[in-house]
């Protein structure tokens, strides 16, 4: 057993980011039979990630603010403090912080067999999208 090393926090790239998002990792797998990742994300008002989607699907849940979170079919739901959001695998989401305030969650996912495909970006939502108007 051992206290985990605290890991610097990063801000996120712009390729898969729009406004200020910031992570910091929790926990990674020590083994090569560990697939579980675990990060406290913290987003800007009006921030959020590009379209993207994950091979073993996600779990969200905020700890502060309000969040949102879409859809390819344009659905977009609010999420509150206290909420969990689960995205099953390889469905294409996005996910920010409302337009006043700041907004963090619990990302919790594990890893593909090739780490590398654990998580599949995408092109950048557009504004329309992020404000619930692109129903289809």
């Amino acid at each position: 057993m051992n206290i985990e090393p605290t890991a610097s926090t990063v801000k996120n790239p712009p390729e898969r980011f729009a406004g200020d998002v910031w992570v910091d990792a929790i926990a990674t797998p020590h083994e090569a039979d560990q697939r579980m990742t675990v990060a406290l994300v913290r987003f800007a008002p009006g921030s959020r990630t590009a379209w993207h989607s994950h091979a073993r699907g996600q779990y969200l849940r905020v700890t502060h603010g309000i969040a949102r979170f879409g859809t390819r079919d344009g659905g977009m739901i609010e999420v509150h403090p206290g909420q969990t959001v689960y995205t099953p695998p390889g469905e294409d989401h996005w996910h920010g912080a409302s337009p006043d305030c700041f907004m963090e969650h619990l990302a919790m996912l594990e890893a593909a067999d090739d780490p590398a495909e654990s998580t599949v970006w995408k092109e950048h939502i557009t504004d329309a999208e992020y404000e619930g108007r692109s129903g289809r």
